[in-house]
């Protein structure tokens, strides 16, 4: 059955609204605090000095179309109920991490020249970098876990394929595919903290730690799922979410076959190759490749590929009551 929604809800509340509520509210801030500013506030700082001025009216509107064009554009996809969950959750968070920075800068920008006769004499402080990046992808996280999957749904009227493997006494299957924990640090370090290490002694400061390091967490989880396989069908969680999920009742057959990331989806991750097909490809070799009634195929690289596939069909089996 296709679903009718065309907008999440949830989507719309913190992928459009909330772009716009922070791009307003930063000019009515300007508005309000604008007594108080001089005539030409600094609106760009070198490593020592500003150097670069502007209306505080004409800041406030480049800073709200800012806003709105790169943190409102990337979080906007929230609210496409039958675009990919997993997309949308993870534009959300990287927009609205985008408008956490944009909108914490601009409020600290103004209040360091609050009552200030000469701007050139003011410095922005820089950790509002760190802190807006930390704000925002919070609120994105937590915007990502209230949207729903409204993709196509549709019931299986065949059991599988006999000659598709079967498990003799179905149970639960899981497994954690892409880097375990030893190589998830590794990366975030190389990533995350080593960059931003090197940034904070260029600078003396600690705040690019707050940049980096949110950046090389998302960019890690992006590349770990946990993938599980019981009577309810499967599905696979990442950041602590289902980003994809198939009930047994939709499920047509698994099989397993060699997979090999580059040349068949293009690298690693979470991917999709030509209309409906998705699949969480971590490493090269075996993989269960679920087909579905509504046209959807799902492909996960595991060394339990051979369990979760004959698992999936003898619950499909059972779900049909095949003998």
């Amino acid at each position: 059955m296709k679903s009718s929604r065309v907008v999440d809800p949830a989507g719309a509340v913190f992928g459009l609204l909330l772009p716009v509520i922070a791009a307003l509210s930063g000019v009515i801030l300007t508005k309000v605090w604008e007594p108080r500013l001089p005539a030409q506030i600094a609106t760009h700082w070198t490593t020592t000095s500003p150097d670069g001025f502007s209306t505080p009216m004409s800041s406030a509107w480049t800073f709200a179309l800012v806003t709105i064009l790169f943190g409102g554009g990337c979080a906007a996809i929230a609210a496409l109920a039958q675009a990919m969950l997993m997309m949308r959750r993870t534009m959300l968070v990287v927009g609205l991490s985008v408008v956490g920075l944009i909108l914490t800068v601009q409020v600290l920008l103004l209040y360091v020249q609050l009552d200030v006769t000469d701007p050139a004499d003011t410095e922005l402080p820089l950790w509002s970098l760190g802190l807006g990046v930390v704000i925002g992808a919070v609120v994105g996280l937590i915007g990502a876990a209230l949207l729903h999957d409204y993709r196509p749904r549709r019931a299986a009227t065949d059991p599988p394929n006999p000659r598709l493997p079967r498990a003799d006494h179905p149970s639960t299957v899981a497994d954690t595919v892409g880097f375990g924990t030893v190589g998830s640090l590794i990366l975030l370090l190389i990533l995350g903290v080593a960059p931003a290490v090197a940034v904070c002694l260029l600078v003396d400061g600690w705040w690019p730690l707050a940049v980096f390091v949110p950046v090389g967490l998302l960019i890690v989880s992006l590349l770990r799922f946990r993938v599980v396989v019981d009577r309810s069908g499967i599905r696979v969680v990442n950041m602590g979410m289902t980003a994809l999920q198939y009930g047994i009742e939709e499920i047509e057959g698994a099989r397993v076959d060699v997979i090999k990331p580059f040349d068949d989806f293009g690298g690693w991750g979470l991917k999709v190759k030509g209309r409906r097909n998705y699949g969480v490809v971590t490493r090269t070799g075996p993989a269960v490749i679920v087909t579905t009634a509504c046209g959807d195929r799902l492909t996960v690289t595991s060394a339990r590929a051979e369990e979760m596939a004959g698992a999936l069909n003898a619950f499909a089996d059972r779900r049909l009551r095949r003998p």
